[in-house]
């Protein structure tokens, strides 16, 4: 039968997994792999899973049961394996490279933070702050058929949000850098303008947090900052 994988740590991590089930319907019974020097959680695959709120909410709190304890390597919702051996020889195959991961994870734990802002006031700015902009945004009005001013008007529009965008990750960066390990820069959608995860220590994440609000008050009310965590580190795995 298919293997479920929640977890690698390393192989005297205690798994305590009393009290915790894993996915599918009826739910997975855990169990842990260990091979020389890591370990895995795992519990047999349902023949069909989805992202339910059920099986996500079982994934994450056996990865959460699990960082109570030491280091831990999540790993993402839905990865299958074909069998425990299978398995077990991957964690041999690849444990130095593990043993490493779980070094530079440990004590540590993850925080995701997004800043957004309103998508028509920063267009409202662009033409402001911009000449360019501003001229072409007063041609394609008076000329709606203008292919070209629209094309030329949607390009400068397009850097002047990137380029945004690059300020945007520089100055949280430049904020929390001093309470976080690592950082990892995310890809932007049009819900948000930036993503960052952070790797934090945990008697840092007061420091963290702290540091995360006074950014938020420093953005003013153009822009809203959320930050989820702490968090198992998928980032950074």
């Amino acid at each position: 039968m298919s293997v479920y994988l929640y977890a690698v740590t390393a192989a005297g991590h205690p798994h305590r997994l009393d009290g915790l089930h894993g996915v599918g319907d009826p739910a997975g019974a855990l169990r842990s792999l260990r091979a020389r020097s890591v370990a895995a959680v795992v519990s047999d695959a349902p023949a069909e899973l989805r992202a339910k709120r059920r099986d996500l909410m079982a994934h994450e709190n056996v990865q959460e049961r699990l960082l109570e304890d030491g280091a831990v390597l999540p790993m993402r919702f839905g990865l299958v394996a074909g069998s425990d051996d299978e398995v077990l020889a991957a964690l041999d195959e690849h444990a130095a490279a593990y043993e490493q991961a779980l070094r530079e994870v440990e004590g540590c734990t993850e925080y995701h933070l997004r800043v957004a802002r309103d998508e028509d006031d920063m267009l409202r700015e662009i033409v402001t702050q911009s000449d360019e902009a501003r001229k072409l945004n007063d041609r394609t009005r008076q000329d709606p058929a203008s292919h070209a001013d629209k094309v030329a008007l949607g390009e400068l529009i397009s850097h002047e949000i990137e380029r945004r965008r690059e300020r945007a990750a520089e100055d949280v960066v430049h904020a929390l850098s001093d309470t976080a390990v690592r950082h990892v820069v995310g890809q932007p959608n049009r819900d948000h303008l930036v993503a960052l995860s952070f790797l934090v220590r945990r008697e840092r994440s007061g420091d963290f947090s702290r540091a995360a609000q006074h950014l938020a008050d420093d953005l003013g009310a153009g822009a809203q900052l959320t930050l989820h965590g702490p968090l198992p580190p998928y980032s950074f795995v």
